[in-house]
């Protein structure tokens, strides 16, 4: 069965005459007869009764033209759904964030989206830098909202959101607790939680440059990937973590009834960048819909330093 041969029929269906009907087609009557009767036979069924007076469906034919219809209809639908794919405003996406991301640059970069694209399906994954980073290798991820940016000429980046600012996390029966802010140089005389430098190569490496600019090295006592578990490990033991002000802000760190408190690190204040980052040489034109919709890094702003201890 070719489409052609459906179309034919259609027509025929429709004009329930074969001169009209080839007419429309542009075609001669023998050769409308000739698809119509190639189409009989695939389906080893009559569908057109005919003679010299007048041209009728047959009980099949009337049956089959509403299917064939529906097949029409699928295939117009098809090459509109391709068209609109390979022109970037529909298809799928799969986007990794980070929770800075969820708060500054999703919500924007969403709305445009719906709004410019609104046939588009985006699909959200938070995850850590590394874990984002390895599933858009793994072509799992389309996009990555991550600290930092790889150093591979398999990916390419642009940054997002400057100067996220980093900030200890102690439990609230902590010394540092009730403290406005610590220098960074008294970590020195501290026992830390720190993550798997694998989970945020960028963060890792922000917290550790600190501490070579005050030429100190940080005691490790344990490790702990989940934000969450830092929290929960800082709140029974004396250990101080390390997090996004971002994600110690729009936690309650320090509110009336928290475990846990956010404490500022000056001299320095250890900072990361947010970056969008995408495999090199991507094909998928929905991830250049999407990076048309995230705001320029100057409109981009973190969050004033609110419920920080004082």
């Amino acid at each position: 069965m070719e489409f052609r041969h459906l179309m034919a029929f259609i027509t025929i269906a429709e004009e329930l005459h074969f001169g009209r009907a080839a007419a429309r087609l542009h075609m001669t009557q023998p050769s409308l007869s000739a698809q119509l009767q190639k189409l009989e036979k695939s389906l080893d069924v009559m569908l057109v009764a005919r003679n010299s007076h007048e041209v009728k469906l047959t009980s099949a034919g009337k049956e089959f033209v509403t299917q064939a219809r529906l097949i029409v209809q699928q295939m117009d639908k098809a090459a509109s759904i391709a068209k609109s794919t390979a022109a970037g405003r529909s298809g799928s996406l799969n986007v990794g964030y980070n929770f800075p991301a969820s708060r500054h640059v999703l919500p924007y970069a969403l709305a445009k989206m719906s709004k410019d694209h609104p046939d588009l399906v985006v699909s959200l994954w938070e995850k850590r830098t590394g874990p984002q980073l390895s599933a858009l290798a793994d072509g799992v991820l389309d996009i990555a909202l991550v600290y930092g940016h790889p150093h591979t000429s398999e990916f390419r980046h642009r940054r997002v959101l400057h100067r996220v600012p980093l900030v200890a996390v102690v439990g609230k029966g902590h010394a540092w607790a009730g403290r406005p802010g610590v220098p960074f140089a008294e970590l020195a005389n501290q026992s830390c939680v720190l993550f798997e430098r694998e989970q945020c190569p960028a963060m890792y490496d922000s917290i550790l440059s600190a501490a070579a600019d005050n030429k100190i090295a940080l005691k490790i006592a344990q490790t702990a990937d989940d934000p969450g578990a830092t929290a929960h490990v800082v709140s029974v033991k004396p250990l101080v973590g390390f997090a996004s002000l971002p994600r110690a802000t729009s936690v309650g760190m320090g509110a009336v009834g928290a475990n846990s408190v956010a404490v500022k690190l000056f001299d320095p204040v250890p900072v990361i960048d947010l970056y969008v980052v995408w495999r090199a040489g991507e094909v998928n034109p929905a991830v250049a819909s999407f990076l048309e919709c995230i705001e320029p890094p100057d409109n981009v702003k973190c969050p004033a330093e609110v419920g920080l201890a004082v």
